[in-house]
């Protein structure tokens, strides 16, 4: 293994950006300790390209350029289909959910539970939900992102084989950047968060264009067209190969069965964190944390463009070069991951190794943030104040905030110890997830749909993964089997149960304001001085006796020109991606078409746009 030696630049950018990251996060201590709605939601005062931004910062953690390199090696870049079906889903959030997580003023997702349900069953799932979102998927998310800081760490400075204490050093390292992070995100909430991963968003970008430039452009390499004439036959193609494989060779090149089942079930079909179908989790946070619901929108599309388009590209090459560089990682007992780190090791010259470094720390330190704060979130919100002190003053939730932010911490770093493969980690998720993502969508949009569908659908996964793992049923077969049992359960459950009660009903819909099949609501409220509408809502508990409304006509439905949007953007979010490939890669006339859609099909969503009340 070669040896590691960092400069003293090296050292002083690095140890710049923590003091830099810890600084900006503490400035905002005083006003995260206002109230929990400051200290989780920034007091609902965030731009739209502070939200967006923070989302994208987010999902750019330190696994995820070595898990796209791990893909890239093993079915080259058709492999990212794995994730790039996402994006569906992603725009179905932009245009038909973002305006109403904003107008649900709700602190958590979780606490929608209570707003769109009634009774026992509403507050079983707010907790039910609260554990499993909040705590089990929580810190197996941390858990992996923590695994790729420890490969990077072994594989950059060898420390596979050291042990401090008897505990892997690596693993030491990480729990101290945990530890630095999770100081200044229990102190500074949501907004010292957010504005932190603007930073961070920037300096792990600029590190990763330059590794990515400084590798394909090496000797070994010898530019663009030195790596597309040493590549495997296949390992180019946007789309997967289908057949036998054997134009892409055995490792390379996605199934049809797999590519089916990215394209066309995985974003409506399965819960994944920053891609959950309906929005949820972090990404839900951030749209009710913007200052108005246009802001939520704008915010959620330029996640959608720059999460898809603007990120990839740059561990794509590295990944295509690792290929050509470290072959042996293609052999059996090979960690393909690890190649992204070796290019670190081998290519960045003095000084660039501490500012790529950074860059890992940093998406590292944006991811970490984010999981705790969100996490916390759902464990003080609904489970601490709803459930156990539901009298507690602000400043007494704010502080088990911050102690909930560094008991997750702990939690996260030891369920690390047990996760080997972050593509493995990913594939977990989904499944657990399978089939949950359609009752997810469809609560927002059908009034039948009740607390139980919720529940169900959670629970049902685990019983045909755990059959397909006993008989040896693999993804995607695996996962399409999930999708179809569960859904078959939810939807027998929601017709076998009692539905919402009609006030919560009401309630919900005048504040939210919701199209689609909620034809028993024909009409909603709004506010007027001198009329008071219901009470407190005996079966939720939703306390609606000080609301003043008056009877009005509902708008009409918005449902067509919203789909129109939604595939117009997905249109030009694909061409977008597809184009910067095409740009890099140098194939010119293929970018001049490709540059045609994308202008068709942003003018055709300006002018859907403007035919919705998506900015209501």
């Amino acid at each position: 293994m070669q040896e590691i030696s960092l400069s003293i630049l090296d050292w002083v950018i690095i140890v710049g950006f923590f003091l830099l990251i810890v600084g900006v996060g503490l400035s905002y201590t005083k006003q995260a300790g206002k109230s929990l709605e400051s200290f989780f939601l920034g007091g609902r005062n965030l731009p739209w390209y502070i939200a967006g931004i923070s989302m994208v910062a987010t999902t750019f953690a330190a696994d995820t350029p070595l898990a796209v390199t791990e893909l890239v090696g093993q079915s080259g870049i058709s492999g990212n289909w794995l994730w790039w079906s996402f994006l569906a889903g992603g725009m179905l959030t932009t245009f038909f959910f973002a305006r109403l997580w904003r107008n649900s003023g709700v602190l958590t997702e979780v606490e929608l539970s209570e707003l769109r349900y009634s009774g026992k069953p509403a507050a079983s799932l707010r907790w039910i939900k609260a554990l499993y979102l909040g705590v089990f998927m929580n810190v197996v998310i941390i858990a992996w992102v923590n695994v790729a800081l420890m490969t990077l760490l072994d594989v950059f400075f060898g420390l596979g084989n050291i042990y401090w204490f008897g505990i892997p050093a690596s693993l030491l390292l990480t729990a101290l950047a945990m530890l630095w992070t999770a100081f200044y995100s229990s102190m500074s909430g949501l907004m010292g968060v957010a504005i932190t991963d603007v930073i961070q968003f920037v300096m792990a970008m600029f590190g990763t264009i330059v590794l990515a430039v400084l590798v394909v452009n090496s000797d070994q390499i010898g530019g663009i067209e030195g790596m597309k004439a040493q590549l495997p036959e296949g390992s180019l193609n946007f789309f997967p190969s289908f057949g036998d494989g054997e134009s892409v060779g055995k490792t390379l090149g996605l199934s049809a069965g797999a590519f089916f089942s990215y394209a066309a079930v995985q974003w409506w079909a399965s819960w994944y964190p920053g891609a959950e179908p309906g929005g949820g989790g972090y990404v839900a946070q951030r749209m009710m944390s913007a200052r108005s619901p246009k802001d939520a929108v704008y915010a959620t599309l330029f996640f959608q463009i720059a999460h898809y388009c603007l990120r990839p590209w740059p561990w794509i090459i590295v990944g295509l070069c690792c290929l050509i560089l470290y072959p042996e990682l293609q052999l059996e007992g090979g960690d393909l991951k690890q190649g992204y780190v070796m290019a670190m090791r081998d290519f960045l010259p003095s000084g660039l190794k501490g500012l790529l470094l950074i860059s890992f720390f940093a998406a590292y330190m944006s991811t970490i943030s984010t999981q705790l704060n969100w996490g916390a979130s759902y464990v003080v919100n609904d489970i601490y104040k709803r459930f156990m002190a539901p009298d507690a003053k602000q400043k007494d939730l704010v502080l088990a905030s911050r102690i909930t932010t560094l008991l997750l911490m702990i939690i996260g770093l030891v369920v690390s110890t047990f996760v080997n493969s972050i593509s493995g980690a990913w594939g977990f998720i989904m499944q657990a997830g399978a089939g949950l993502g359609l009752v997810l969508i469809l609560r927002w949009y059908w009034w039948r749909i009740n607390a139980w569908s919720e529940i169900s659908a959670m629970v049902a996964p685990f019983i045909p993964t755990a059959i397909c793992a006993y008989l040896g049923v693999e993804f995607p077969e695996a996962f399409l089997y999930t999708v179809l049992f569960t859904t078959v359960v939810w939807i027998a459950t929601t017709f076998l149960t009692r539905p919402t009660a009609n006030e919560t009903l009401q309630h919900f819909y005048n504040k939210v304001r919701p199209d689609g099949a909620w034809s028993t609501f024909p009409n909603y409220y709004i506010p007027k001085n001198g009329l008071k509408f219901g009470g407190t809502d005996e079966q939720s508990g939703n306390d609606i006796s000080n609301e003043i409304y008056e009877r009005t006509e509902a708008p009409k439905n918005n449902l067509l020109y919203l789909f129109l949007c939604w595939i117009s953007a997905i249109i030009m979010t694909y061409g977008i991606l597809f184009l910067l490939g095409k740009i890099i890669l140098q194939e010119w006339s293929t970018a001049g078409m490709l540059t045609g859609l994308v202008l068709i099909s942003f003018l055709a969503l300006r002018y859907f746009v403007g035919k919705t009340r998506v900015f209501a």
